[in-house]
């Protein structure tokens, strides 16, 4: 099983692959509107223009499991991160990431890049996995971590990409 195979779907509702960010990096996250950590659009979005014509890209996934705090539609949440923070960076459809109804893909990612004391549960909104071009995940990062944190991981992986 390869993090390629799993079928998404858009902000828009359109079905697809992530086979579509084949060979680029990726910060995959989970995200959430009306939370402490939404300030994190921004540098996610930082991010995503700094590294985003270096094979790097953020996938960000609304999820409303902890304590509500994602209660829009997809039209209320792609509005907000447009007009609030100016996300340009591929955003889908709002999912669960724990439980049984947890999308495959957080299911593959939690057992891929288990957190403290190898919790495979998310453990609050804006956790993030950091993804190779190869599409292994590599490293996952508490809800704590701002984004700018991540750069230095994000660079080096980018360096790999272009030996």
């Amino acid at each position: 099983m390869s993090i390629y195979q799993f079928e998404v779907d858009t902000i828009k509702g359109e079905k697809r692959t992530l086979k579509q960010f084949e060979n680029k990096v990726l910060l995959i996250v989970n995200t959430a509107s009306n939370c402490g950590f939404t300030p994190q659009y921004k540098e996610l979005q930082e991010l995503y223009e700094e590294f985003g014509d270096q094979d790097f890209t953020v996938l960000g996934f609304p999820c409303n499991q902890f304590m509500g705090q994602e209660p829009g539609n997809n039209s209320d949440i792609e509005n907000f991160c447009e007009v609030n923070y100016g996300v340009s960076f591929p955003m889908f459809s709002k999912i669960d990431v724990n439980g049984e109804k947890a999308h495959p893909l957080f299911v593959y990612l939690a057992s891929h890049a288990p957190g403290l004391l190898g919790s495979k549960a998310i453990k609050w909104n804006f956790t993030k996995f950091l993804v190779n071009n190869k599409g292994e995940v590599v490293k996952r990062f508490s809800p704590n971590t701002n984004p700018s944190e991540i750069k230095p991981d994000i660079e080096d992986l980018l360096k790999e990409v272009r030996v």
